[in-house]
């Protein structure tokens, strides 16, 4: 047998998987990673808690599977993307902790970028919009707050990554330091159709060139993971930042096939082949992978808080004691009651775009109860969906035949249930939902010659399909009273 060591870094948790030659998870360990809240808005990881937790489960994986390591044909890395690390160069020390994508603390920075004209250019160029959701504020903060960091950033002994490129340091002690173009395209740098970090832009942020990673396909050579962490070499062999790893897991491979993952935010992905779609409706157009040297781009609607907001429940206020009863509670009710929750915790992402929205219980009355709670938070998770999905047809670029969905929160049967009523459309549920495991694997082992592009789609399958069964009367009431509260639940933070 020959096995794919698949690295998985997101959000709230980290993984390591053993993929097979079938494309089956043989074994898996995962780790939760603590969460850091300095200032409401701000949220930060501690880069050593990133590393030592993927190194932990990367070791465990090897070790409990039994699995042979000369059996192991290479590693591939996905990770949760826009996070920013700065480091040392000579010592490998962070200067700070991550800034996490969900971070909101560059929003005023970004409304003096759109106040300046700087919108129009920077979508023309990287194909995303002004947003604190993005690398480039983070790094410009960090350079301008932490003691010394601008004056070593211009002296060239401070190093840029998103989370895969300082995994992908660790990995190689300290030897290679790079990312793939996935991850580049959403640090708000890098130019999507010249294939290179913009001047411009590294102006416009003051960001100097020298802390850069080299940017590589996704499936290729990244170097050797270094002898000291299990004994011997590996070839690390792909990298893809989470979304585009899940799209690629999800067998999406062909233009205007699509898939949902439902992870601690939400991501809609269209894959738009060889050119980039330049969308009117507050989409994203993005790199989804760079393999056999040709760029595929993808349109992509961006949801901050998903799974997040059920851990919220369970962490925040203590609703719920696990994520599993959520449905259960949900299917209690026979309707929603018309009680709405709008998850804007971390400003509102596609096709709102707002970094002043926060998060709004509307429709309370002393009937409510804490399923409703329960149950309006995962109708939000389908609605917010449901708005990208509307976003992209809106742009006229697809009429969605399908869906196929991943991530943690697609286990949920109400939710997936509810999300094929509210889109009209089936939602194809595969059998692994680690789609982001799956496609780090895919891409380090097409790399290694262990698939092809023919085996990869036959190593995909179904689990279920969810096939919509509400009326269109009821769909269209439903989605009215949505927008109502997310009207109200917009621009808060600037009210007095």
């Amino acid at each position: 047998m020959s096995y794919i060591l698949a690295l998985d870094q997101g959000t709230t948790s980290t993984r390591a998987a053993l993929v097979d030659r079938q494309g089956k998870i043989v074994a898996m360990e995962q780790e939760e990673l603590p969460q850091i809240f300095p200032q409401p808005g701000w949220v930060e990881h501690d880069p050593m808690a990133i590393w030592n937790s993927q190194l932990s489960t990367l070791r465990k994986v090897v070790d409990t599977s039994g699995v042979d390591m000369l059996a192991i044909q290479g590693i591939g890395i996905a990770n949760q993307r826009e996070t920013a690390v700065v480091w040392n160069r000579h010592s490998g020390k962070p200067v700070y902790n991550a800034i996490v994508w969900q971070d909101r603390r560059t929003a005023s920075f970004c409304d003096n970028l759109k106040t300046q004209g700087y919108a129009e250019l920077i979508q023309a160029k990287t194909g995303l919009v002004i947003d604190a959701y993005f690398s480039a504020t983070k790094i410009n903060w960090i350079l301008d707050h932490v003691d010394g960091a601008r004056k070593a950033a211009e002296a060239g002994d401070l190093l840029f990554g998103t989370v895969d490129t300082w995994l992908l340091y660790n990995l190689t002690d300290g030897g290679i330091h790079a990312t793939d173009y996935s991850n580049a395209s959403r640090t708000m740098l890098y130019n999507i159709i010249d294939l290179a970090w913009d001047p411009e832009l590294l102006n416009t942020f003051k960001i100097p060139a020298s802390l850069l990673p080299d940017v590589r396909p996704s499936s290729g050579e990244f170097g050797a993971l270094s002898k000291k962490i299990l004994g011997r070499e590996m070839p690390i062999l792909g990298i893809a930042g989470d979304q585009q790893a899940a799209l690629f897991g999800q067998q999406c491979v062909q233009p205007g096939m699509a898939k949902n993952t439902y992870g601690t935010g939400c991501f809609m992905l269209m894959n738009t082949g060889p050119k980039p779609i330049t969308s009117k409706s507050g989409l994203l157009s993005t790199i989804a992978w760079g393999i056999d040297g040709s760029i595929t781009y993808a349109l992509e609607g961006s949801v901050f808080i998903a799974g997040a907001a059920v851990q919220w429940l369970r962490d925040g206020i203590g609703i719920i004691q696990t994520a599993e009863e959520t449905q259960q509670m949900a299917e209690s009710l026979d309707g929603n009651e018309d009680v709405y929750f709008v998850p804007a915790l971390s400003g509102l992402g596609t096709p709102h775009w707002d970094m002043q929205a926060r998060g709004m219980l509307i429709g309370l009355t002393q009937g409510t109860t804490r399923e409703h709670i329960v149950r309006a938070t995962l109708e939000a998770i389908a609605f917010q969906t449901y708005e990208v999905l509307e976003a992209m047809e809106d742009d006229g670029h697809l009429k969605l035949k399908e869906l196929r969905v991943d991530g943690g929160a697609a286990e949920n049967d109400f939710l997936m249930q509810f999300q094929a009523d509210l889109l009209g459309v089936s939602v194809v549920r595969p059998e692994y939902t680690e789609s982001t495991v799956l496609g780090a694997a895919f891409l380090a082992g097409y790399a290694s010659g262990l698939w092809t592009m023919e085996s990869l789609q036959e190593a995909w399958g179904v689990e279920r399909i969810f096939n919509p069964k509400l009326g269109q009367e009821k769909r269209d009431s439903l989605c009215y009273n949505w927008k109502r509260a997310v009207e109200r639940a917009k621009g808060w933070k600037n009210t007095a």
